[in-house]
């Protein structure tokens, strides 16, 4: 009998482990081949000339070395973090303003939160293109400055504000996702804790830092790692907008590599800025594994 049950034990993991392979294989395929090739290619000296022919010479980290020699490669790292940090700061610091403010019970929330989420759900190349026409320099923001007597800047021209243009486009992309998350997690928090406290005689902003906040912590965290994620692998508004430019001023790790890769022709150090941004992403990512294990513990 205990036979038995052993065999029908395995015959369940053998048909879960078959239920798994064909999305195991697809990642095997559609991700880790390319990891795995890209990480060959920054090891080696590929250009146009030897691509095809594939006697590509084994240089080791020459490329990673290279690249932290080379001071563009070390401004677009800047970019990188510049960007992300300051996205980050103005996402969260308005999203968690709106969450609060729409998690109140009246009577045009729903319809003004689902306005607010039209943003979000726009194609990032749609917001591009919308972001370049904005802050061109015969865009809205522009004429709308010049019929107060103002003469608007070059905001997508001039290397100083470049970078605080996409910043801005990214802001009204990611607020409506903090918001979002931030309101399903003040969902969860129940309004018998409020409602003791304030039979405690506790005021809003008591309310706010000793519950609100550490009730929350999950939520936050979640939003600002992933934030942080989807942020600093960027491409596609930056590129779309001013295609990394003035003078690299708005560079980052994804459209740098993708600019080394296919306009410079430099793929094996193409391939090593790639590998930098994955590694980076890699550490929050683990970062955030261990966050969420040590939360569920």
């Amino acid at each position: 009998m205990e036979s038995k049950s052993f065999s029908l034990q395995k015959r369940k993991t053998m048909e879960a482990y078959l239920f798994v392979l064909p999305a195991f294989i697809y990642i095997v395929v559609v991700m880790g081949y390319p990891l795995v090739y890209n990480i060959i290619l920054s090891l080696q000296n590929v250009t146009v000339r030897n691509l095809t022919k594939g006697t590509a010479d084994f240089i080791g980290f020459t490329n990673y070395i290279n690249l932290f020699k080379d001071p563009t490669f070390l401004l677009v790292l800047r970019n990188t973090f510049i960007y992300t940090i300051v996205c980050l700061v103005i996402q969260f610091t308005i999203g968690f303003a709106f969450a609060l403010f729409f998690y109140q019970k009246f009577r045009l929330s729903g319809p003004i939160r689902g306005a607010i989420l039209v943003s979000y759900m726009m194609p990032m190349a749609v917001t591009g293109l919308l972001g370049k026409n904005i802050f061109a320099n015969t865009g809205l923001i522009n004429d709308l400055l010049g019929k107060i007597g103002v003469s608007g800047p070059e905001w997508l021209v001039d290397s100083s504000i470049a970078l605080f243009s996409v910043i801005l486009m990214n802001c009204w992309v990611g607020i409506p996702f903090n918001m979002l998350l931030l309101i399903s997690g003040l969902g969860n928090v129940s309004n018998d804790v409020y409602e003791s406290a304030s039979i405690d005689g506790a005021n809003w902003f008591e309310k706010f830092f000793y519950i609100t906040l550490p009730l929350l912590k999950g939520s936050i965290m979640a939003v600002l790692m992933l934030g942080f994620i989807y942020t600093f692998k960027a491409f596609d508004l930056m590129y779309i907008m001013t295609s990394g430019g003035p003078l690299n001023s708005t560079d980052v790790l994804g459209t740098y590599a993708y600019m080394l890769s296919f306009t410079q022709f430099k793929f094996s150090e193409g391939s090593a800025c790639a590998m930098v941004l994955f590694v980076f992403l890699l550490i929050i990512g683990v970062f955030y594994l261990r966050m969420i294990m040590k939360e569920d513990d």
